[in-house]
């Protein structure tokens, strides 16, 4: 059977485009609180579960070992957007551990803005691993492997001291089996394992209360949390959702974002996780319905009004048509307990 339609695009009064895809709302204790399409099926996080890769940057003693700042260990969760204040963050962890850009596996990519695009080329620069939208995380990663006493190269691979505990604790924190049928090579060259929407909303219910969880990985949990809400700008950057909705929420509410169309949230005051995959991989459908769950499980207005109904606009900025959930994703959310 296929996944309900969950966002619908439209163009005039008509609608042009529909995004189908899956949600799981979960609670700490592993309940479900709200079910949509096929939340069992195994789908690959990507981006989205960073905040799990970036816990043994706490429990190998590196964040403290190197005084990491709420801006480094945001940008230790983000897939940013490649400015230049992502760029210097990224510099500045890997020059507090000894290291430089040389040690990063993640491959060159351009900045995501036209803006940053043009700098480069004024700087007659090429565009670098540094500027990888993981390259905060990868940064990260070299940070924790020296804090580990283990040399860094190879850092990205199974076997690698820093990659195993990078898998353990996704793995630990999601409570699903990371089959090896089910392994990927992620976009930044990392092993990436493919789990179920309920495991992962699971995982980020857990991540938002300390629930099931040993007392340090807690406190890890809980401060990366904190970074993020003070540091929303280096999780993703300018005009990006993921940073304009924890701008608007603080620490009601951890959003991020993932490859091909996956989106999850920890609501810590709801005590609930969040878990989107959209079948044809928008990012624009997975935005839409997050927003929608973020204004309902909060309780909001309409702070979230611009995020949940995107516009759509002609070359000449005509308000020409919109993103708006479709009918599925609303009879299934208005049945969802407000507190």
């Amino acid at each position: 059977m296929s996944n309900p339609i969950l966002v619908e695009v439209t163009r005039g009064g008509v609608v042009e485009s529909r995004h189908r895809g899956a949600v799981a709302v979960v609670d700490a204790d592993g309940r479900t609180l709200l079910s949509l399409g096929d939340v069992d099926l195994p789908v690959f996080p990507r981006s989205a579960v960073k905040a799990f890769q970036a816990l043994p940057l706490f429990e190998s003693g590196a964040a403290a070992r190197f005084g990491l700042t709420d801006a480094q260990i945001a940008l230790a969760c983000s897939s940013h957007n490649g400015e230049q204040r992502h760029v210097e963050t990224a510099r500045a962890m890997l020059a507090a551990a000894g290291r430089d850009e040389g040690c990063l596996a993640c491959g060159p990519q351009p900045p995501e803005r036209e803006a940053d695009k043009a700098r480069l080329a004024r700087m007659q620069a090429r565009p670098g691993r540094i500027h990888n939208n993981c390259s905060g995380k990868h940064a990260g990663f070299v940070c924790a492997a020296v804090a580990m006493g283990a040399d860094p190269a190879g850092y990205n691979e199974r076997g690698h001291p820093l990659m195993e505990a990078v898998i353990d604790a996704v793995a630990t924190m999601t409570g699903a089996p990371l089959a090896e049928d089910l392994c990927g090579t992620d976009g930044c060259s990392i092993p990436t394992f493919a789990v179920p929407l309920t495991h992962l909303a699971h995982g980020f219910a857990r991540f938002a209360t300390g629930t099931g969880l040993a007392p340090e990985r807690a406190k890890a949990a809980a401060r990366i949390r904190a970074a993020v809400a003070a540091e929303p700008f280096m999780v993703a950057g300018t005009g990006r959702f993921c940073t304009r909705s924890m701008e608007l929420l603080g620490t009601r509410a951890f959003v991020k974002t993932g490859a091909e169309g996956v989106f999850t949230a920890a609501l810590p005051e709801r005590g609930l996780g969040i878990a989107v995959k959209i079948d044809d991989g928008a990012a624009r459908a997975s935005e839409v319905v997050t927003a929608d769950l973020l204004a309902a499980l909060l309780g909001l207005g309409d702070e979230l009004a611009a995020l949940q109904r995107p516009a759509i606009v002609s070359r000449n900025k005509e308000h020409v048509g919109d993103l708006r959930a479709a009918s599925a994703l609303t009879a299934a959310i208005a049945g969802l307990p407000t507190s």
